[in-house]
């Protein structure tokens, strides 16, 4: 095939249309009427001699001559993207940039307060506009229409840059006056009832099933790896949901450190040292390739790293 046949046009309906599987909405994405869709489609199909889409019982399906394309299509269109970027000097001093973030419930409680208390001191007309994971799709990070998404992720598209946040460990919360604080061993943590609570990646939560094991996460792979399981009374993806219910004398809240440590002065909690070892957890920032040489990103980026490293350090617990 000569290259030089290829319309750029066509290798952006192209993207749309093996995201979609759809000629009317992927005409709605690119405000083209679908008539003009549907003969860039039959272009497409001519040119690459294939129907890339079929018709099946459940819509619109690609083809795998299609499947082998969407990553190279997307890859290149992305790199294009990028390299037509315009650049711009950027002053933090006099910016009113809004930056929006996709934020986990743990990576809010504990990164934004301090990346706040950096902007008021030296860009003080920067704003944050704060997502959740629930609000925001990979999609949405790749086009850029994100900044950054602060979270754990399990599984990444190639095309996001990353960066570590930290790596955080676990302990126990509960309260004052729960009895098992005062002889706080394996035996006496599983006798007791508890709180589970987790985030990760993007999109809506679904129910826990508390047999699933795989699915429990970090804390309950711990355990079953030393042949024991806790017993879990309440599911949450707040983890300020979790530590207000850690106030009950008998539910224990097995959190990373520096969630917990929000609660290190409240007089009715106490954190301890989890008495089995719980792997660390990763917190990641991502962002979009489209994105990464702009100047204000860059000088975000790094705001967010320094803080970061700041609270590194901190082990505290009681």
């Amino acid at each position: 095939m000569n290259i030089n046949k290829i319309d750029l046009n066509l290798l952006i309906y192209l993207d749309v249309l093996l995201r979609e599987c759809n000629v009317t909405r992927s005409a709605n994405k690119l405000n083209i009427t679908q008539p003009a869709m549907s003969n860039g489609l039959k272009r497409l199909r001519d040119l690459l001699n294939d129907p890339l889409l079929v018709r099946t019982s459940e819509g619109m399906k690609p083809t795998e001559k299609a499947l082998r394309l969407q990553p190279i299509v997307r890859k290149v269109l992305l790199e294009l993207e990028e390299a037509l970027q315009p650049e711009a000097d950027f002053n933090e001093r006099t910016s009113t940039r809004v930056f929006r973030i996709m934020a986990s419930d743990y990576a809010a409680s504990t990164v934004i307060p301090r990346l706040l208390n950096r902007l008021r001191e030296n860009a003080p007309g920067i704003t944050i506009d704060i997502m959740t994971p629930s609000d925001v799709t990979f999609h949405d990070v790749e086009a850029g229409k994100i900044d950054m998404a602060i979270n754990r992720f399990e599984e990444l598209p190639q095309s996001f840059h990353e960066k570590s946040v930290w790596l955080d460990t676990f302990v126990c919360m509960m309260a004052a006056d729960n009895p098992v604080a005062q002889n706080f061993t394996l035996e006496t943590y599983l006798e007791a009832q508890h709180i589970w609570v987790s985030k990760t990646g993007f999109g809506v939560g679904v129910g826990m099933d508390p047999t699933d094991v795989q699915k429990l996460g970090w804390v309950d792979e711990a355990l079953q790896r030393q042949g024991r399981k806790r017993s879990i009374r309440v599911f949450t993806r707040s983890y300020h949901t979790a530590m207000h219910l850690a106030l009950e004398r008998d539910l224990i809240a097995t959190l990373p450190r520096k969630v917990a440590l929000i609660n290190r002065n409240n007089p009715d909690l106490v954190i301890l040292e989890p008495p089995f070892a719980i792997p660390p957890i990763e917190l990641k920032m991502i962002w979009s390739p489209l994105l990464h040489h702009d100047a204000s990103h860059i000088w975000f980026r790094k705001q967010v790293i320094e803080l970061a490293n700041e609270l590194k350090s901190q082990s505290y617990v009681r």
